[in-house]
């Protein structure tokens, strides 16, 4: 196991750098399922868009159970090499093999179809949950401070969004090979190989503490029962899927609204890299600004300039020169780069909160389901889209689509994003846990830390 560093603030660039590679490797399924994957199910493999949305939100049912598990799993066991790490090795190659299945097209059949990529979403579901869970219930272990845990989830944002930025060339690469159905085959091979890569440099990278208790009995509903009784992570996880349905459903609706809306499907992956090239760029200032400010106002002010970026995406017309929609693209961007980066930066907090009233410490189950949510917020999308164009009357042969799917992939790439960072806007207001009140935290847990060493001494 490495040796971890005596204190938060001796972390390293470097080990941060290779520490978010996990991230990026998770955020490329992730995204592209976002992204891409609604797009080559109705386009593509010609699956029915209510079908293709129904299953997202199917293997989300197994991610209720499944995320939440493994998050209590990797709290309670004691493996010699660690509670959290060994994972990684273990779900690496499962993940790399489930992503490249779902870009096959074995079947034409509707039934057969969903039948097939359910078991292949829900495969990569459990995959991305063995490796993505442990690791994120890392981050609070690595960095204690409250800036020091901005730092390192910025790396880690970074780093995710590189593979955000792998899902959107997704296209372009397929497109490149032939745009068939073997090309996209072929893409999703080569970029499930490389999401195994990263693995074993995210383990050499990360520490874990190591923990000296016995192993305890896995009681996920009563752990489940306190996290609904813990008000400050209900307001968090509210603010965070709101925040992650708005990110996603303009994920989705970007490929829909520049090919069916702006007529220029050539520019789908310039439009999406011109976006997370700019998130990578702003998040160094997001970060540098939010030193010695509160988290939750910081997270308020990007959901408003993502807001009113996102009417200027509405005002867009097939008119309108490339560079044009490419500077809104970019202009989401450094929105989207605070609503996708300060949750996360903040359930660290809520967990140190957690310990100090109930004395348990489970940043594993705290963490799986946050990381549930964060599927639940692309499934959401993946439904609004699926039934909402269904009911409008898309049609993939259909050279021009009727007006009224013009007007819902307007509303899909504009308002609907809009209506959820409003939601976000007012969970935000009055967020509880303010820089403050955790350094009071802090202070009670070494206490009770300090306390605890003077009766073992005395014992």
């Amino acid at each position: 196991m490495a040796d971890p560093p005596t204190t938060a603030q001796t972390l390293s660039p470097f080990r941060k750098a290779v520490f978010g590679l996990g991230d990026h490797s998770v955020n490329i399924a992730l995204s592209c399922l976002s992204l891409v994957y609604f797009t080559f199910l109705v386009t593509v493999a010609g699956l029915d868009p209510w079908r293709a949305g129904l299953i997202a939100w199917l293997a989300r049912l197994v991610d209720a159970i499944s995320d939440p598990l493994m998050g209590r799993l990797s709290d309670s066991i004691r493996w010699k090499i660690g509670r959290r790490r060994p994972f990684f090795l273990i779900g690496m190659i499962p993940l790399g093999i489930f992503f490249s299945l779902m870009w096959t097209t074995p079947f034409t059949a509707q039934n057969d179809m969903f039948l097939f990529y359910l078991a292949i979403y829900i495969g990569l579901a459990l995959s991305t949950t063995i490796v993505s869970i442990p690791y994120m219930a890392l981050i609070p272990e690595m960095a204690t401070d409250y800036d020091e845990r901005t730092s390192l989830n910025t790396y880690r944002s970074a780093a995710a969004i590189t593979g955000t930025m792998v899902a959107a060339a997704f296209f372009g690469v397929a497109e490149w090979l032939g745009g068939s159905a073997e090309a996209f085959a072929t893409t999703g091979l080569a970029i499930g190989i490389w999401m195994i890569l990263p693995w074993p440099f995210v383990y050499a990278a990360s520490f874990e503490k190591r923990v000296l208790e016995p192993a305890t009995a896995i009681k996920l509903w009563t752990t489940l029962k306190g996290l609904a009784r813990h008000r400050t992570y209900l307001r968090l996880c509210f603010l965070y899927v709101c925040g992650r349905i708005s990110m996603d459903l303009l994920g989705l609706a970007i490929p829909l609204f520049m090919t069916i809306w702006i007529g220029r499907p050539g520019d789908v992956h310039w439009s999406l890299l011109s976006m997370l090239g700019v998130v990578i760029l702003s998040l160094p200032l997001w970060l540098r600004y939010s030193q010695h400010r509160e988290k939750h106002r910081i997270f308020a002010a990007g959901s408003i300039w993502f807001a009113v970026c996102l009417a200027m995406v509405g005002m867009g017309e097939p008119s309108w020169p490339r560079w044009s929609i490419f500077a809104i693209s970019g202009l989401l961007g450094i929105g989207y780069a605070v609503v996708d980066l300060m949750p996360w930066a903040m359930i660290g907090e809520v967990v140190d909160e957690n310990e100090a009233i109930t004395g348990e410490r489970s940043q594993g189950v705290y963490n799986g389901v946050f990381t549930f949510l964060r599927k639940v917020g692309g499934a959401t999308a993946y439904m609004v889209a699926g039934f909402t164009l269904s009911w409008a009357g898309f049609d993939k042969d259909a050279e021009q689509q009727p007006e009224v799917v013009m007007t819902t992939v307007r509303l899909l790439a504009t308002a609907a994003p809009a209506a959820f960072l409003l939601l976000g806007l007012i969970a935000a207001r009055g967020y509880p846990l303010t820089r403050s009140r955790h350094a009071q935290i802090l202070q009670r847990l070494a206490a009770r830390q300090a306390a605890s060493l003077r009766e073992t001494k005395a014992g």
